[in-house]
């Protein structure tokens, strides 16, 4: 499922976190959790919400909301180095904090 940023915006209030997905080496999506479901968040013309940079999208995004922020990782290791059991998903979220970004960084 998918929710705007304008959207988003109007339902900040209920927006649980937000998760920043590291896709590919410098490409970040964002998702956000509402009521224990995560929604993609999408720009006014339906496309994914996606920067070059981290600090982008935690600036982009924090204009909208005042939530918790987590920073999603993938790693493909298992896949990488040929381990032949069903490896988990590897999958770290690194908090991020909910504060407002210093002076200097906005």
């Amino acid at each position: 499922m998918k929710i705007t940023e304008k959207e988003l915006k109007r339902r900040a209030a209920t927006v649980e976190r937000i998760v920043i997905e590291s896709v590919d080496l410098s490409l970040y999506l964002a998702r956000a959790v509402i009521d224990g479901q995560e929604l993609m968040i999408t720009d006014a013309n339906g496309k994914f919400v996606k920067t070059h940079n981290l600090l982008a999208m935690k600036r982009r995004l924090k204009a909208l909301v005042m939530c918790e922020f987590f920073l999603r990782q993938q790693s493909a290791y298992d896949e990488m180095v040929g381990h032949s059991y069903a490896a988990n998903a590897n999958t770290m979220e690194i908090p991020m904090g909910s504060q407002p970004l210093p002076e200097w960084l906005s």
